[in-house]
């Protein structure tokens, strides 16, 4: 049988930090960016819905809004790209 070569394949296994198991914080939530704020892509394997695993350590720039994601603007390569990612994906860089 052919391997799943599906959005989440290889990513079940993303580390989560052992005292950041079980249930999830509501800050984790509630997180606020504005624009132009400097933010890395961390995934957090505990919810469904998340960033495509090869932007996992990207950095980035806030760059607008839609609903409670954020559009993050980083570089492939020399192309710009626009990820829309979900608050819990994202780590304020100071």
């Amino acid at each position: 049988m052919k391997g799943s070569k599906g959005y989440r394949r290889k990513s079940r296994g993303i580390r989560v930090a052992p005292r950041d198991r079980g249930k999830v914080h509501i800050k984790r939530y509630m997180k606020d960016f504005s624009e132009s704020d400097r933010v890395s892509i961390d995934i957090d394997a505990a919810f469904q819905n998340i960033p495509h695993p090869r932007f996992q350590g990207r950095s980035g720039r806030v760059v607008g809004k839609q609903g409670r994601a954020y559009f993050v603007q980083i570089f492939d390569g020399s192309m710009e790209k626009k990820l829309l990612v979900n608050p819990e994906h994202l780590v304020s860089l100071k």
